[in-house]
């Protein structure tokens, strides 16, 4: 008997599913996709739970007779192409005929869908792959798919999914970028019985963008425009003051395509890189139309991914395109697009020498006002922040008084080794001339002198800042070897420590003046979810109208310039994490908030602030690394310095 066979259709399509499906947001992509290829002006969308429950697709395309829905249902059928040179020039969304039949083997499948000009329509109900329950029914022109108990019949694929309302919010994106790809098509996304997109579909990008946005993103627009031979660019882009946090907003489109490309997101980057902080990225919709024969699209089998014939043309287009839109006109001036952070930015040291910058003196100290309950008032010196992230004055260098201290900590730790080594002879000698008692009392003589004589621990020696380097890196010593200390990341272990030991809730200062944050509906909804977690975690928020919120309280050790920052990225991670306990939750947000309340890199350090972020670095739980697992502190012993140096072996 043979060892090899063909396998079965079901088997088959339920394979070719692992390609296709990946979750309920690929499912919708398809489908919308197949709509705007039938020619449909307008795509109704409705889901519930997510996507894994419930999905279904509407549109006014011109439908399908009876025939072609029997034909549509089967692998590799469809209209798109007839022969493999149709491949070059393909200019549809789909073509492969694989997108109905392998829905229909992992879900509870059903099309309704009529042709104009047809009396009746076609039902079409298909479960978990098995045979199809055709029949005519009246309904509406167009087509009308229904999804239900996505991965029912495959519960190992079904595990991997994340929690509903993340799943729902890939389904948002992805409606997102389909309605700025076809401004022309009026699109409607109802999530759990509540409208959550809606686009006009006049053919206008501006007012789709502005309708999924809002005005304030609107108002923020530049516009992109190139025209070159055989290669157009156009689009929009939002000046460097409206950022967020990932790449989740910028929609890059091939020729009516979605696409996802290193080359374009590089040359958008490299174009606003002295306008931008580093964790900043600019709302983009770029539409790029080249000829169909240079590119293929057919290089990935979910199709988001696209090879261009000559990418470093596009890369060079884009690039000036973008440098074109953010260039001030005649008569105007950069910092009208520019004028955006307000608080000095950190220098870039890509190409930069490293540079040794010597500490300067401590800085005249301040003095804090007490806690009362759980609220500090507006604008108090906050704790380690205020300590640590600002230097003040820059007197004379004190590198010779650090090296004194040093010398005299030296100093002090020999005097207390020879009075070790004498109180233990001083035992010995005790313990063999005296009994038992008179032995006890000299052991607890000798006990007192040492608690008096050296610090408690082990730790013999504190250690003592050298300088900066880069802007970035402490250098300090003690009486065991060198140290290069990370500034930003040691300070978030600080932070993140701090605010991970307040249980009941993160000490907040109030604002004298409230910031008011407009957000998009997604955005809206994940805040109001979780303002219990903001206020837990300092942030007290009000809403101010359907997706305005006043921010009135922020976290004490959080600077007020970077609060909106730092609401903005936990409402990033709230979205994109797994389905998890409420401990964990907290703590990715407190990671978040500590990140951005730390000092930075290219921050200017005084004596003092050095001595206070390692003082305070040495007393936490777990000084070693910050926490997201980087390390904050190199060591280099003493013998570890020798070996470097080549002086083992040596007498000096």
């Amino acid at each position: 008997m043979s060892l090899i066979h063909v396998l079965d259709d079901n088997t088959i399509n339920k394979i070719a599913a692992g390609e296709v499906v990946e979750r309920p947001a690929s499912v919708i992509k398809e489908l919308i996709e197949n709509a705007m290829d039938a020619g449909a002006t307008r795509i109704e969308v409705e889901i519930m739970a997510g996507g894994t429950s419930f999905m279904r697709v509407t549109d006014n395309g011109k439908g399908m007779s009876k025939e072609d829905a029997q034909m549509a249902i089967l692998r590799h059928a469809t209209s798109k192409i007839q022969a493999v040179s149709d491949l070059n020039t393909i200019s549809t969304m789909g073509f492969r005929g694989e997108a109905l039949p392998t829905i229909a083997s992992v879900s509870r499948f059903t099309m309704l869908t009529r042709e104009q000009g047809a009396d009746l329509g076609t039902k079409v109900e298909i479960t978990g792959g098995k045979t199809p329950d055709i029949i005519e029914m009246g309904c509406n022109v167009g087509t009308t798919i229904k999804v239900e108990d996505l991965f029912f019949n495959t519960p190992a694929r079904k595990k991997f999914l994340k929690t509903n309302h993340t799943e729902g919010s890939k389904i948002n994106d992805f409606i997102i970028k389909l309605a700025l790809s076809r401004p022309d098509i009026a699109f409607q996304f109802i999530n759990n019985n509540k409208t959550a997109v809606v686009t006009p579909g006049n053919g206008n990008l501006f007012d789709t963008v502005q309708a999924i946005y809002g005005g304030q993103v609107a108002d923020s627009l530049l516009t992109l425009q190139l025209e070159d031979d055989d290669l157009k660019i156009a689009g929009f882009i939002t000046k460097p003051s409206m950022l967020k946090s990932s790449r989740s907003w910028q929609t890059f489109i091939v020729n009516g395509r979605i696409i996802q490309n290193r080359a374009i997101a590089k040359a958008i980057d490299n174009a606003y890189r002295s306008l931008i902080p580093k964790s900043g990225f600019p709302l983009t919709v770029l539409k790029i139309t080249v000829p169909q024969r240079t590119i293929d699209v057919n290089v990935h089998p979910q199709k988001s991914e696209m090879k261009f014939e000559d990418e470093s043309r596009i890369f060079k287009a884009v690039y000036k395109s973008v440098l074109d839109a953010i260039r001030p006109s005649a008569g105007g001036a950069l910092q009208d697009v520019a004028a955006v952070v307000e608080k000095p930015r950190a220098q870039q040291y890509t190409m930069e020498p490293m540079e040794f910058v010597p500490a300067t003196a401590p800085a005249p100290q301040t003095a804090r006002q007490p806690l009362t309950a759980n609220h500090q008032p507006a604008y108090q010196p906050k704790t380690i922040y205020e300590a640590v992230s600002r230097p003040a004055v820059k007197p004379a260098v004190s590198f010779a008084e650090a090296q004194a201290q040093l010398q005299q900590e030296r100093q002090v730790h020999y005097q207390q080794a020879e009075h070790r080594e004498a109180v233990a002879d001083s035992q010995q000698l005790d313990k063999s001339k005296s009994d038992l008692s008179n032995t006890d009392m000299s052991t607890a003589a000798h006990n007192n002198d040492l608690s008096a004589a050296e610090p408690a621990g082990e730790n013999t020696g504190r250690m003592i800042p050298i300088g900066q380097v880069d802007l970035t890196y402490i250098i300090a010593q003690d009486l065991k070897g060198l140290y290069i200390i990370d500034q930003h990341a040691a300070h978030e272990r600080i932070l993140f420590d701090k605010l991970s030991a307040m249980v009941d809730g993160i000490p907040s200062q109030q604002l004298l003046v409230h910031q008011l944050l407009t957000f998009d509906r997604k955005e809206a909804a994940l805040v109001e979810e979780n303002k219990e977690l903001f206020a837990k975690l300092g942030f007290q928020l009000e809403a101010a109208g359907d997706f305005d919120y006043r921010l009135m309280e922020v976290p004490a050790d959080v600077p007020v310039s970077e609060a909106e920052d730092i609401v903005r990225e936990i409402l990033t991670d709230l979205s994109n994490m797994h389905e998890t306990t409420a401990k964990e939750i907290r703590q990715a947000c407190l990671a978040t908030t500590a990140c951005r309340a730390a000092i930075k890199a290219g921050e200017e350090l005084n004596m003092r602030q050095m001595e206070i972020l390692l003082d305070e670095l040495a007393v936490t739980a777990f000084p070693y690394t910050c926490p997201h697992g980087r390390p904050t502190i190199l060591k280099f012993s003493s013998e570890d310095l020798a070996k470097m140096f080549k002086r083992t072996g040596f007498g000096f």
